[in-house]
């Protein structure tokens, strides 16, 4: 099962590694990670996105409490919450699919940020929902390369 761990932790060295290792000791695969700076500098937010068993996801939260830079931790697959991914699409192209190509972007609403001959470079933020469709439209075209951050998320809500 899919889960998305968001914790705010003390914002010094170390803490992405500590965090990362309490996963590869518990044997879940992190598919996702993403970490930066809150409003509050010396705080910030690490967004996890990992599978495993419910069990297995319990005991790594648990390690993940325990440890003295964690400040917060919530499984948001309980919860409500926006998330968004950042992907950059380099796609092939040429005369005959540029069309088709572009009308794809004006469907998922991608930006355009660099051409080349052959190539046409895309970015498009949104859910992963919304990234993994895009990525699925392009693939007959011809990815040439792809970088996708890892997803962001928060609560909804007033919390």
């Amino acid at each position: 099962m899919k889960h998305t761990i968001s914790a705010l932790v003390k914002n010094r060295p170390g803490v992405l590694a500590d965090s990362s290792a309490a996963f590869q000791k518990n044997k879940i695969n992190i598919t996702s990670i993403s970490c930066g700076e809150t409003e509050n500098m010396d705080v910030s937010r690490m967004v996890i996105c990992a599978e495993g068993s419910k069990q297995d996801i319990n005991k790594v939260t648990e390690d993940l409490l325990a440890m003295d830079f964690v400040i917060q931790l919530d499984d948001l697959a309980r919860k409500e919450f926006v998330d968004r991914e950042l992907v950059l699409l380099k796609v092939e192209t040429d005369k005959d699919s540029m069309t088709q190509i572009m009308q794809i972007f004006e469907v998922f609403r991608a930006d355009v940020v660099g051409m080349g001959q052959k190539t046409i470079t895309v970015e498009l933020s949104g859910d992963q929902e919304r990234v993994e469709g895009l990525i699925k439209m392009l693939q007959p075209y011809g990815i040439k390369s792809m970088c996708r951050t890892g997803m962001i998320a928060l609560k909804r809500g007033d919390e």
